[in-house]
Parts: structure tokens; C-alpha cells; sequence
């Protein structure tokens, strides 16, 4: 058997109005080079000017991921020539990333692990290219825009691993509001390095890297794949070599790019157009205090906190906005394992099936807290509870409005109750007298009897518990 042992290296571009070192609109489009300046073009005499923003939201997911921060933002050149880089030199950071030595907590069936992060650096992202047959095509609106990458130790152990690492990255950009992180736009890339070690080894293996992986599902698949390819090549006796693959999703293969035998000499060097800027404790302050509680934090909350499933937590975090909307209920007064049943069972249904946000509907927290204490005082039932709730998602009106409307308040008054109980025995004396043979089928006659006469007011459970005690008592 073999130990698997991964690192991740996470591209991810940031959200701002303009891009990393030019005015140039950091805006997805359709059309090719329309987001362009003459510094994503690298043209002669050019100047790159530094993105507050961008320096500001890096250092802030830098802080996310638990990482030292530097005391000065410095760039590097990373001199190497390709045609998505028009200078013939990429600005990133070498010396002083934004954070290094952090960590992220995952859960992988049930097991808490720690993933190692190495190092977040600022960077701009390249240009993209389009390959045809017999030429490729150019297009400079990605070029420049502000891109984060955060590499992990090598330190993960399976694709479950590398999966729930990637989908706890992708929520911190979220929840920290620093970027949209979309695969489909090409917002988040992934660079996967894997090797296989025997169990008892101390060193590792041989690393075998796959470029540009641009869905979590294909970096789940390639690493199968991989896993797979190196056991077939060790267990026969042969050795992995040292190269750069592509996954191609067509197949579920990886073919091979290059041989890398050593690190490329990047030939780093401090860009000498940017002078340092000082980061100062009240920006690292201002920094922290936006960061919101994340989502691994939210999960143990719920569960320690509210007695929630790790299920129904892992749920209700998934999207920063949904678990505010939780949280709010329950400041309003909502039990919380009945204010996610609900939010779960009924409203996250809704709005899957309309494809909106839980900021679009019409129910607040409020009058879902409302509507639940309703049903828990035994106003309504929790039949009518449902449709209330779906009524008042579909036509806009408050749960109040609608149960006053339709006429469904309960009746769970013991002394109003037991009088209608003390009727329909009255009126139903061989009913009460089969019920007293033991014939318990006929109790729901008599309880149904109770509902005719309160026109379905009465509560169901109740009427039972009463119905059962008076005849009990003759």
C-alpha cells in the first residue's frame, strides 16, 4: 500500500473595480480585449500603480487563513517569457507575501484536520489564450486583474481531503466578500501536486504536478486518476518521473506537458516601479474586524451551541447569507433546531426551485419566528404551518395575515376543548362504550367528531388527550 500525499496551489482572483496595477475594469466579459490599458499590454515606459483594494482584501483572506502578516507590502519580478505575458515578467510577491505559515480546519467524515498553508501572495493573473489548429488566440481582459495564490504544505491525503480544502477556500472568499470565486468564469484555478510514498517511508515521492485544473470536480477526478496511473507504475517495479500533466476531462486522463527535473530559476528580483508600502497595526485592525465568523467556526457553534446536526450546520453555512438569516431567527426568539427543520425543509427549497437568493423573499426572520411559535403554541398545526409558510413565499403576505385570513387559528384552550370532548360523548354513547372494550380505532371517530363540530380548530393532540381522559373517568 501507498501513502498519497498532495499539495494544492489555489489561483484566485480578487474582487475590485479595477485591476491590479492599472485603471483597466476588472470585469468578466464575453468580449475579448475590451478591459484593457496600455500596462495590461505591456507597452514601453509603462508604470503599474498598487491597488489598494486588492492589497487590502489579500491581507484580509491572508488573516482568514491564520497566516503571519508582513510588516511592509513589497512586489517581486518573476522574469519568465510566455505569450500571456506581454512584459516578459509577471508582478507577484517572492519575498514578503501577504501571509505565510497559516492553516485551515477541515472536516473530512467526522475527523478534524489541520491543512498547512505555506504561503498567500498577490500577484496579476496572465492574459488567457484560446488554441486552434493551427494558431492561438489572445485576449488581454484577464490580464493584470488581482490574483491570490495560496499554497498548502504538502500535507493532505486523499481527493476528500483536497476537495473539502478547496471548498473551505472557496467559502472564506465568500464569506470575507473579497471574491465570487467562480470556476465557471475561471476565478479559481487549481495546480495539484501528488506523489506516492510506501507507508513506512520518511521521504516522499516522487512529485508528479497537473496544471490549471478549473472544477473541483475535475481536480477530484484527476487525482483518482493520478493515484491510480503511479500505484499501476510503482506496484510493476517502475519509477514515477518528475513532470508537469493536463487533465483532460474528456477521457478522465492525464497526459504529460514537460519534464521538470528542477525548479525553474524564475530569476526573482524586488520590482523596483513599486516602493514598499508600511502595513500598520490599525490597517491590520480595520482588516480584522470586517472578517465575519467563517464557516468551520459557524459549524462548531451550531453544533456546541444549538444541538444541531453536523448535517443540518454544514447546511446552513454553506452560503454566508443563509446562516445570517439562522442567526437572525433565533435573535428574534426561534428555537434553533425548529428554525433550521424549517429553513432547511421548506425555504431552502424555494429558493433552489425559483434559482434565487435567500435575500430575495419576502420572509423575514421575524415572521418566520412568528410563524414557527405559532405552531410550537399550537395556534396552527404544523400541516398549516407549512402551507402558510409556502403560501406567504409565493404570494408576498405575511403567515399572520394569511392564518387570519383563511380562518386556521387553533383552538387549544383545555376548558373550550373538553366542553365539545363532553358533547360528543354525550352524543355518542356506543362509540365511548366500544372504546372502553378496548376498540381504540373508534377514538379517532370521536376526536374527528370533535374537529367537525370546531369546523378543524381544534388541536388534533389535545382533543385526543381530553377525549382519552373523560372516558376514562365513566
Amino acid at each position: 500500500m501507498y501513502k498519497v500525499v498532495i499539495g494544492l496551489e489555489v489561483h484566485c482572483e480578487l474582487k475590485t473595480n479595477s485591476k491590479n496595477f492599472s485603471g483597466s475594469k476588472n470585469d468578466y466579459s464575453s468580449i475579448p480585449n475590451s478591459n484593457i490599458a496600455p500596462v495590461d499590454l505591456g507597452f514601453p515606459g509603462i508604470l503599474p500603480v498598487v491597488n489598494k483594494e486588492a492589497v487590502k482584501k489579500a491581507l484580509k483572506m491572508a488573516i482568514a487563513l491564520n497566516c503571519k502578516t508582513p510588516d511592509e507590502i513589497i512586489f517581486d519580478r518573476k522574469n519568465y517569457f510566455y505569450p500571456d505575458l506581454p512584459k516578459g515578467y509577471q508582478i507577484t510577491q517572492m519575498h514578503k507575501p501577504v501571509g505565510v505559515d497559516g492553516y485551515v480546519m477541515i472536516n473530512v467524515d467526522g475527523v478534524d484536520k489541520k491543512v498547512l498553508i505555506h504561503d498567500t501572495h498577490l500577484e496579476e493573473d496572465t492574459a488567457s489564450l484560446d488554441h486552434f489548429g493551427t494558431y492561438s488566440l489572445i485576449d488581454y481582459n484577464r490580464s493584470g486583474i488581482p490574483l491570490l495564490e495560496t499554497v498548502t504544505e504538502p500535507c493532505l491525503n486523499s481527493a476528500k481531503e483536497a476537495i473539502a480544502f478547496l471548498e473551505a477556500l472557496r467559502s472564506m472568499f465568500l464569506y470575507c466578500g473579497t471574491s465570487e470565486a467562480r470556476s465557471d468564469k475561471g476565478q479559481m484555478r487549481c495546480d495539484v501536486n501528488i506523489s506516492l510514498m510506501d507507508e513506512n517511508a520518511t521521504e516522499l515521492g516522487t512529485k508528479v504536478e497537473m496544471k490549471n485544473i478549473n472544477s473541483f470536480n475535475n481536480v477530484e477526478r484527476a487525482i483518482m486518476y493520478e493515484i491510480e496511473r503511479q500505484t499501476e507504475v510503482l506496484s510493476s517495479g517502475g519509477k514515477v518521473i518528475q513532470e508537469t500533466r493536463r487533465y483532460s476531462d474528456e477521457d478522465n486522463c492525464t497526459y504529460p506537458m514537460r519534464s521538470k527535473v528542477d525548479a525553474v530559476d524564475y530569476k526573482y528580483f524586488i520590482e523596483p516601479n513599486i516602493a514598499p508600502v508600511k502595513v500598520t497595526d490599525e490597517f491590520i485592525n480595520e482588516i480584522k474586524s470586517e472578517i465575519p465568523m467563517l464557516q468551520y467556526e459557524r459549524i462548531n457553534m451550531y453544533m456546541d451551541k444549538y444541538s444541531l446536526s453536523r448535517y443540518d450546520s454544514t447546511i446552513l453555512v454553506k452560503e454566508k447569507e443563509i446562516a445570517d438569516y439562522f442567526e437572525n431567527c433565533i435573535k428574534e426568539g426561534s428555537d434553533p433546531k425548529l428554525a433550521a427543520n424549517w429553513i432547511i425543509s421548506i425555504i431552502l427549497g424555494h429558493l433552489n426551485k425559483l434559482e434565487i437568493g435567500i435575500n430575495d423573499i419576502y420572509v423575514t426572520p421575524k415572521m418566520l419566528t412568528e410563524l414557527i411559535k405559532m405552531v410550537s403554541e399550537n395556534k396552527i398545526s404544523s400541516k398549516q404551518g407549512k402551507e402558510v409558510l409556502y403560501k406567504s413565499l409565493s404570494d408576498e403576505k405575511e403567515p399572520t395575515d394569511i392564518v387570519n385570513e383563511l380562518g386556521i387559528s387553533q383552538i387549544a384552550d383545555d376548558s373550550e376543548i373538553r366542553k365539545i370532548v363532553l358533547e360528543v360523548i354525550e352524543e355518542q354513547p356506543q362509540a365511548v362504550q366500544d372504546v372502553k372494550n378496548g376498540r381504540d380505532r373508534i377514538l379517532d371517530f370521536l376526536v374527528g367528531q370533535v374537529m367537525k363540530k370546531t369546523h378543524g380548530k381544534a388541536n388534533p393532540s389535545l382533543a385526543s388527550n381530553l377525549m382519552k381522559e373523560e372516558i376514562e373517568k365513566r
